[in-house]
């Protein structure tokens, strides 16, 4: 069980569990980033115009291929 939830998916992308951790905080902080720029984006249309997409994109880019 410890191995299921720890360290089996860390390992299949090629990392230990503190690289993912901080791989994947960063990933949580980049889209919490692209939700505020999209929301900000709602209300003036005018701003962020292409930041929420941006930001997903290279998110996408970075993590498409993983564990492949």
């Amino acid at each position: 069980m410890f191995y299921r939830l720890f360290k089996e998916h860390p390992e299949a992308v090629q990392e230990t569990y503190v690289q993912h951790a901080i791989f994947a905080s960063r990933f949580a902080l980049k889209l919490a980033a692209a939700a505020g720029a999209a929301l900000v984006h709602a209300v003036v249309p005018a701003l962020f115009e292409k930041t929420a997409s941006r930001i997903v994109a290279d998110l996408y880019a970075k993590t498409h291929n993983r564990g492949n």
